[in-house]
């Protein structure tokens, strides 16, 4: 017997990814910003939907002096409060939607940052030349081939360098993607990784976002050769009742709507010297 694949379910090339995220971001950006945007500020890091500031986490470590790289940065907030941080920071997203809205969230706070319209499967610098690389949301859900995501950034972070990004939380790929009571039932497989795929009247991929289960992504980590330091599940806090999209107080109350991974680069051991 061959099974159906659930409705918006199909295999998706790289390629066929990146047109659709650069398109979708591109067409979406001014709506996102204008649902999202006083949420996430003009100079500010906030990691998730819960509200889970990096000021209040510090899961980056000190970045004073630090050379940083935000991939999928959006609107650049982001990378504006980590340069008032005393960072040296790029700003790169696929979309030149939202790099329009990074350089109006510029203006507006008057803080400026480099921005860079690039792909995160082909980072555009050399070997080794940054401390921290970090994304809230960007680039990993969206990407065929996450693993060499990994990779790419692994190769631009010095040895010790530390790689924090975000995504949906897993788990939450079991669900329908509903704030409400109907957002509560099990619906899907975990183990499904077929990417969500939405259609557009030409038969061409207008949207395309991957799961991956923790499990993967920690093997994804592993063999980039990071090592996993923290793996955090923001709460919701009991005094937020915004709805964003499928996050709401209902669901964020009763299971996790984000997972933020925090890995390592080992530096390599010392040289052994002869006597």
């Amino acid at each position: 017997m061959i099974e159906t694949p659930p409705p918006n379910r199909r295999e998706i090339t790289d390629d066929e990814s990146r047109v659709a995220s650069r398109s979708w971001w591109d067409l979406d950006a001014d709506e996102y910003q204008s649902e999202h945007g006083r949420f996430l500020g003009d100079l500010d890091f906030v990691w998730c939907p819960e509200g889970l500031r990096e000021a209040d986490a510090g899961l980056l470590g000190e970045v004073k002096g630090k050379r940083v790289l935000e991939l999928g940065a959006g609107a650049a907030a982001g990378a504006r409060w980590l340069d008032a941080q005393g960072a040296d920071v790029v700003a790169m997203d696929l979309s030149a939607g939202m790099l329009r809205h990074a350089r109006a969230g510029a203006e507006r706070s008057g803080v400026r940052v480099p921005l860079l319209q690039a792909d995160a499967l082909a980072l555009p610098f050399a070997d080794s030349v940054f401390d921290i690389v970090c994304t809230a949301f960007g680039a990993i859900p969206f990407v065929a081939d996450s693993g060499a995501a990994m990779r790419e950034v692994a190769r631009v972070l010095r040895p010790g360098g530390t790689w924090a990004f975000s995504i949906t939380h897993p788990m939450r790929w079991i669900f329908w993607d509903e704030p409400d009571e109907t957002g509560l039932i099990a619906r899907n497989s975990y183990f499904d990784r077929t990417p969500y795929v939405e259609i557009g009247d030409d038969g061409v991929p207008t949207y395309v976002e991957q799961h991956r289960t923790l499990g993967d992504r920690i093997r994804e980590l592993v063999a980039a050769g990071f090592v996993l330091r923290d793996l955090v599940e923001p709460e919701w806090p009991a005094d937020h009742d915004q709805v964003w999209g499928q996050w709401s107080p209902l669901r964020g109350r009763l299971f996790p709507g984000t997972a933020i991974f925090v890995a390592d680069l080992p530096a390599p051991p010392p040289a052994a010297t002869r006597h």
